[in-house]
């Protein structure tokens, strides 16, 4: 039978408490005999009392918060491996280029650092930028793989692949603080984008960080319908797209950091 944390927590407090009040008892009783010394030791023994057992306790529940800890660094990687499973079957099917998802969220996790994110905030922008063409999940493959160019009906069913991802990441508790990718990467600092035409720092931190790398991706490297650009082309674009279609901010930092960016990008093909 498994004791629960805090019933062991307890049990141990207890068993201490018990024992340290008769034996320190039995050994003041044997040792002095005066009753003001006696009165005196007993009120240092209460104090000593209070000081150890806060210490007992801080010991068992700080022993038991990382047994917390472990356990829910071990589901939240279990959680990243299976989506990341995910993820390599999804590019499979929408025939990307390989480490494609997982370059973009490797280099977005480094851009965010870079722009001063830290902690849970950094995590969602992992999870997000990892999943951010889930709702993709749903939409056909002659759209997802079409060679050619979409028509004005395909192109609506393509933009709603952005909603559907919100959607279904809004149904798992641990993934929907990561809704910002997924939901907004398709904004534009004009206002010209969609699904709801956010204009300038109304779009979400994380989706506008993740834009500029999913623009120099989607641009360096082939897709179904096009051939891969040459990088100073590429490089221009991204100049180009600062106040028009990114945050000439964050356009700024990523040229500025280039190098590193690209190498981080780089990192999972050797």
């Amino acid at each position: 039978m498994t004791i629960k944390p805090q019933i062991r927590t307890v049990i141990i407090y207890v068993v201490a408490a018990w024992l340290w009040i008769v034996f320190s008892d039995r050994v003041l009783y044997a040792l002095v005999h005066d009753a003001h010394a006696l009165s005196v030791l007993h009120s240092v023994k209460a104090c000593l009392f209070v000081l150890c057992t806060g210490l007992l306790l801080y010991w068992l529940i700080g022993r038991d918060m990382r047994r917390l800890d472990n356990l829910n660094h071990m589901l939240v990687n279990g959680n990243e491996q299976s989506l990341r499973a995910l993820v390599s079957a999804m590019d499979i099917r929408h025939k990307e280029t390989s480490d494609h998802s997982e370059r973009v969220m490797r280099m977005t996790v480094a851009l965010a650092r870079r722009v001063g994110l830290e902690g849970d905030a950094l995590r969602h922008v992992r999870f997000g930028a990892l999943l951010h063409d889930i709702g993709k999940l749903a939409l056909p493959d002659a759209i997802l793989i079409k060679p050619g160019p979409l028509d004005a009906d395909e192109m609506t069913l393509m933009r709603t692949h952005t909603t559907l991802g919100r959607d279904l990441m809004m149904r798992t508790a641990f993934l929907r603080p990561a809704i910002d990718i997924p939901h907004a990467h398709h904004e534009r600092w004009d206002g010209t984008g969609y699904p709801r035409g956010l204009r300038g720092e109304e779009i979400p931190l994380a989706a506008r960080i993740f834009s500029v790398v999913d623009v120099w991706d989607a641009l360096s490297y082939p897709r179904i319908y096009k051939s891969a650009w040459p990088e100073h082309e590429v490089l221009d674009y991204l100049r180009n797209a600062a106040g028009a279609q990114l945050d000439p901010q964050i356009v700024g930092l990523f040229l500025e950091h280039y190098d590193d960016m690209k190498a981080i990008g780089l990192d999972g093909a050797h």
